[in-house]
């Protein structure tokens, strides 16, 4: 059952160094506050896993936290590139990261075959993409019934996923509306699993027809952080702050002025920074 605890304490106990580490939000609820306690805790070595790997991924690849990354498209969406993750792939810096780069539709099939405890994940897909010449991890398998050639690709098993939601109970359910992305693949797959949220209250009371409901069962943190997912956005509570992802690519270009922000925004930062941002809408 998930347990109700602090931030640092859900880190420090689930998020190990060498783990294969999902951090999920499609554009909506991506989890920033715990991504900048992984960073203040030191984590290191952890094999990061994300479909569209942002502004939140490059802080941790320029930190020095990651080896490596699978994903399916990495930017600073709307602006350009990612430049720790550029530096590290072209110049080692700070250490060596190792890619996987995968489709979004295998990266959402593969999430859905770990959430099924499913070895791996077929689709139609990667027909003539370039894609099977650089990653080992893209197979073929024939049908049995058929004879058609599908493509094939590991499960997602993380032995942590981290993610932003909306609202938990008291009981540790938690309530994901909006753009839902595959966090609730992504929780069903992984070992262990940490949830900050807007606010814990009595009742969810789930409002819409798309609402998703992760329950205890299934998570084993679950920490109140107003505004954790700021700068992406939490719907109902703030928007998107696309002010700074655009200062980010000044920010992140030269390694000593992102060492500063780190510094700054980061290592002498907590988590209860981020409730400045949490105006929830009327």
């Amino acid at each position: 059952m998930a347990r109700l605890t602090s931030l640092a304490e859900a880190i420090s106990d689930n998020v190990h160094d060498g783990d294969t580490v999902a951090m999920e939000g499609f554009t909506h609820l991506i989890p920033y506050a715990a991504g900048h306690e992984v960073i203040r805790q030191g984590k290191k070595d952890l094999f990061l896993i994300r479909m569209t790997p942002d502004i939140l991924y490059d802080q941790l690849i320029g930190a020095g936290a990651a080896r490596g990354m699978k994903f399916s498209w990495g930017g600073n969406p709307g602006v350009g590139s990612l430049h720790r993750f550029r530096d590290a792939v072209e110049n080692q810096w700070p250490r060596p990261l190792e890619i996987e780069e995968h489709s979004h539709a295998a990266m959402a099939n593969a999430y859905e075959a770990g959430a099924a405890n499913l070895p791996f994940a077929m689709l139609r897909g990667y027909i003539g993409a370039d894609l099977t010449k650089v990653n080992p991890n893209i197979k073929q398998v024939t049908c049995p019934f058929t004879g058609e050639v599908l493509a094939a690709v590991p499960a997602i098993r993380p032995d942590v996923t981290i993610i932003h939601a909306l609202r938990a109970d008291r009981k540790g359910n938690v309530l994901i509306e909006g753009i839902v992305g595959v966090q609730k693949e992504a929780v069903l797959g992984a070992k262990r699993s940490i949830v900050t949220v807007e606010e814990i209250v009595d009742e969810l009371n789930p409002p819409s027809p798309n609402s998703v409901v992760l329950p205890s069962w299934a998570v084993t943190a679950v920490v109140e952080v107003p505004g954790g997912a700021f700068p992406s956005y939490a719907q109902g509570y703030y928007p998107r702050s696309n002010a700074f992802y655009i200062a980010w690519d000044e920010i992140a270009r030269d390694r000593d002025t992102f060492q500063a922000w780190i510094e700054e925004n980061i290592m002498k930062a907590k988590p209860e920074d981020f409730a400045k941002h949490a105006k929830k809408a009327a």
